[in-house]
């Protein structure tokens, strides 16, 4: 009996870290909220303020350029200080990004805006940097992968409800027509009613955010006078050195830094220029049969989320690299229909893409942070600062979307696949690179 007893599989969350599981976790799906809030704002800005593709993707550089700002600087915070000291700083920054968005509104201005996400994500780096490697302690270290699956799962609900607000709340209520009637609406406004468009629009683009703030505000303070912090492990405290000389003699953790690089590069793409790959689509399609982008990127969200479940199950009994092999080779196959499919069956295989990259983020970090111990805290911020391929990626695709002009097929390769669909070729080369890494991990 002692033996089957000791054959036994860890449990995934003991009782006595029940609590601190269910607070941190909480925060992945807070975080999630303004990720996915903020992706149609791309095209929401593009449309209101009339810029580029280029301009207008500005707003995930400076909303996942926050992430590599200040991600290693959150990393020493937590090595100096503590977990909870690092959430509390993390949703104060939270707090003040969102609360910036209302003056941003009230003075018009896209810079503003721009300095605002960026705060934000200040306090999300903060969050996500402490969050994760905290999750994987919260238990046994066999289990550690799967408990970060299941603590990430309700990140995607978080973006799930940002999507609805998003299109609810602001892209329903927009005054700035957008379509292939837009240009002739536009000409017939006189400048002061142009400006009290805008000044309207902005206003709807503010408030989720400024709401936001307040209930950031309600958890920080739950934060406070809830005591966090995970007493279950001590490990021997290595200098910086040390630390850095560890990491990088760890093959799995430098290169699954890149790998997370392209991941996030590949997830924001993907969920920021569905937008424009669903416009195109509608700009041959008659005025009463158009499609509604959101619909889509809901569909695509439900996918990413119930694959996650799904996977959260399934890493139990499947090595973490080669579930994350298959998922790749997956995603490779439907974003390559997504670029070579014009029209509905292009934008089903899109929307799949979000399906395969469900359990990428998680298993990454678990691969990348597998057996170490106080070095993690700093490992933590390499992964978060990976995050910043969100940032640099996006605008790469908006310059390809804008080679032949500010339209969306203004090119055409072999005379039928549009600029739009050729851009999501950095989806696909992103996708090999964490096939690639899969591939390298499971061979170690």
């Amino acid at each position: 009996m002692e033996k089957i007893k000791n054959l036994e599989k860890p449990k995934l969350i003991e009782k006595a870290l029940l609590l601190p599981f269910v607070m941190v976790t909480s925060l992945f799906f807070l975080w999630g909220f303004p990720n996915d809030l903020t992706n149609p704002m791309v095209e929401v800005f593009k449309n209101v303020l009339d810029i580029s593709n280029v301009k207008a993707s500005y707003v995930q550089l400076a909303f996942y350029g926050g992430y590599g700002t200040m991600a290693i600087p959150a990393a020493l915070f937590i090595r100096k200080y503590s977990y909870k000291s690092s959430i509390v700083l993390g949703l104060f920054l939270f707090m003040i990004g969102s609360f910036l968005m209302y003056p941003s509104a009230t003075f018009v201005n896209y810079n503003l805006f721009l300095v605002s996400l960026y705060i934000l994500t200040f306090g999300l780096a903060f969050l996500e940097t402490t969050a994760n490697p905290m999750i994987l302690e919260l238990g046994d270290r066999e289990t550690a992968t799967q408990r970060l699956n299941l603590s990430q799962a309700f990140n995607p609900m978080g973006a799930l409800t940002g999507q609805v607000v998003a299109r609810i709340f602001v892209v329903e209520r927009l005054e700035t027509k957008i379509g292939a009637d837009a240009p002739a609406v536009a000409e017939t406004l006189s400048v002061i009613q142009k400006q009290q468009i805008i000044a309207h629009d902005l206003g709807l683009i503010s408030t989720p955010y400024v709401i936001l703030g307040f209930v950031v505000l309600a958890i920080m303070l739950g934060f406070i006078f809830i005591k966090i912090e995970n007493k279950r492990r001590a490990s021997e405290k290595l200098t910086l050195k040390e630390t850095f000389n560890k990491l990088f003699s760890n093959r799995n953790y430098y290169e699954g830094v890149l790998a997370q690089f392209f991941y996030v590069a590949c997830q924001i793409m993907v969920w920021t220029f569905i937008y424009q790959y669903v416009t195109n689509i509608n700009q041959s399609r008659p005025a009463d049969d158009q499609l509604n982008a959101t619909i889509y990127v809901v569909l695509s969200t439900g996918l990413f989320l119930t694959a996650r479940w799904i996977c959260t199950f399934l890493i139990r009994y499947i090595e973490s690299a080669r579930l994350m092999l298959i998922f790749a080779l997956l995603g490779i196959f439907l974003c390559s229909g997504a670029i070579l499919i014009n029209g509905i069956v292009g934008l089903y295989c899109l929307v799949g893409v979000s399906f395969a990259m469900s359990l990428m983020f998680p298993t990454i970090y678990g691969i990348a942070l597998s057996g170490m111990g106080d070095e993690a805290k700093l490992g933590s911020a390499g992964l978060i600062l990976a995050i910043v391929g969100g940032a640099l990626m996006p605008p790469i695709q908006g310059r390809i979307i804008d080679m032949g002009g500010t339209g969306l097929s203004d090119l055409k390769l072999f005379g039928f696949i549009p600029e739009v669909n050729i851009s999501f070729i950095l989806p696909l080369m992103c996708l090999t690179m964490v096939g690639t890494y899969s591939y390298r991990s499971l061979k170690r």
